[in-house]
């Protein structure tokens, strides 16, 4: 034999305990007990949290994928009006600007101001662009933040360091590393939800993303978010195939896991344990989802509430609706994409096209929230990758302009979760160039949604290739503690 082979299958007695512990004896228990009894022997998670006393119970991320234009939304700079087409070519050399590749050969830079008016709005007097006029009634519900900045400047690494907390491919998404320390608190749902929402522009550039943003990384494959589609079935093969009783189903998946848990004995993948999850909860959520997608009991105030996009299957309000739902049922985390915000041109009739899509479905779940008495335990955001140029990519005319990525600065909102609304935090010079006043880098931002949900961000960690891995890495990060009520 192999001297090799036989050293690697000797037994130890500490691999016999670390495998009856918390390997094989944890999965068999599983099966004896149930998952939700399972579950409920333990304390809450991985990481024996919250930590601390938390805000939030779960969480709601709107991610408009292409940026949108802060300048164009919650930035408001009057003052630019009088420096319409001033070339800000030396202004950009001497700032040590990092241009793209689809403005670094421009002749001019043309300073383009807002074609958008703003008003002030609330209590609180917040500036919000006409685009978003629905914003504007729930201005005292929500917390702006003008000093967002982030390290990248092309979309893929951007959306990639906003989800998973680094640029580099194999991270953990922000919605996993919930899942893995918080929990579910519904086994008959997963516990982190991904929706994908239509936009209506048919001009707008839609930008590729890809599972990377909601995948697990290196946490088990079982904290990966699930994709629930807009067209077709919710999820794939939801039912059980044609002449397949549902207790051939069950008597299939019994089999199936006998024959796994041996596999599981023999080389000790954890994978394995997942994989066997994993069917199980397919096996529930093909009785939960059709109910949870089966929105006629909704009522016709809660439609008009969302808008009439909400009856509409996939559009954002009817997206926001379904989250909504989802919170009610036990998801902790749930996210939503609405591609299309990238206006490299026609910036003003995209950025319109798009901001309506999105505006009342925001709306409407704030309020909607609010009525259910959930949004002080649910925090909301909703926020881009990266800000915009406030010069004119292309040409610039009195009606007409695009901006390219601008990572310094950017807006985003939080709501509900503890947040304080009618607030806005941070400040940017006269240009939204820089940043004057309070930065929020995106490792911040991270490190206050997990504050707000009860949990320390430097230890939540998971062990993987010798390190001690977590959502807000290595870099210095902080909570923003001034948000919150």
């Amino acid at each position: 034999m192999n001297p090799l082979e036989a050293y690697n299958s000797a037994l130890t007695r500490r691999q016999f305990f670390r495998k009856s512990g918390t390997g094989l004896g944890m999965a068999a228990m599983a099966s004896l007990v149930g998952e939700k009894g399972f579950a409920a022997a333990q304390p809450m998670g991985n990481m024996s949290i919250p930590q601390f006393a938390p805000k939030a119970k779960r969480a709601i991320y709107i991610s408009p994928i292409g940026a949108p234009s802060q300048l164009d939304t919650f930035d408001y700079k009057p003052e630019l009006e009088k420096r319409f087409k001033e070339d800000l070519k030396d202004y950009l050399a001497k700032e040590g600007e990092r241009l793209t590749g689809m403005t670094s050969k421009q002749a001019a830079f043309p300073l383009a101001p807002s074609r958008f008016k703003f008003s002030q709005h609330g209590k609180s007097g917040t500036w919000i662009s006409e685009a978003l006029p629905w914003h504007g009634k729930m201005a005292d519900d929500i917390c702006v933040i003008k000093s967002m900045h982030t390290d990248a400047i092309n979309h893929e690494p951007a959306n990639q360091l906003v989800c998973t907390g680094s640029m580099v491919n194999g991270k953990a998404s922000m919605g996993s590393w919930l899942s893995y320390g918080l929990g579910s608190m519904n086994q008959d749902l997963p516990s982190f939800v991904v929706l994908h929402a239509t936009h209506s522009s048919p001009y707008s550039n839609v930008q590729a993303i890809s599972s990377r943003l909601w995948g697990s990384g290196y946490l088990p494959g079982k904290y990966a978010g699930v994709d629930l589609r807009s067209k077709g079935d919710p999820v794939l093969f939801l039912e059980d195939s044609a002449g397949v009783p549902r207790e051939m189903r069950r008597s299939m998946l019994d089999g199936l896991s006998k024959l796994n848990m041996k596999s599981y004995e023999a080389v000790g993948d954890p994978e394995i344990v997942t994989r066997m999850q994993q069917y199980e909860m397919a096996y529930r959520m093909q009785s939960s989802v059709p109910e949870l997608t089966d929105l006629s009991g909704e009522q016709e105030h809660t439609y008009a509430m969302y808008g009439e996009d909400s009856k509409t299957r996939g559009t954002f309000a009817n997206s926001a609706i379904m989250a909504r739902r989802l919170l009610e049922r036990g998801v902790r985390f749930v996210q939503i994409f609405h591609r299309g915000w990238d206006q490299h041109g026609n910036l003003p009739r995209d950025l319109a096209s798009q901001c309506k899509d999105i505006d009342q479905g925001c709306y409407g779940l704030i309020q909607d929230l609010k009525q259910r008495g959930m949004l002080e335990d649910t925090l909301v955001v909703f926020g881009g990758e990266f800000g915009r140029t406030v010069y004119s990519q292309g040409k610039l005319t009195e009606t007409n302009y695009g901006r390219d990525h601008h990572p310094r600065c950017f807006s985003i909102w939080m709501a509900g979760g503890g947040i304080k609304g009618g607030q806005v935090y941070g400040e940017t010079d006269e240009m939204s160039y820089n940043i004057t006043e309070n930065p929020v880098h995106i490792r911040d931002l991270h490190a206050t949604i997990l504050h707000s949900l009860g949990i320390d961000h430097e230890r939540l960690n998971f062990k993987f290739q010798g390190l001690d891995q977590r959502l807000t890495g290595v870099e210095p990060a902080k909570v923003i503690t001034d948000l919150f009520a």
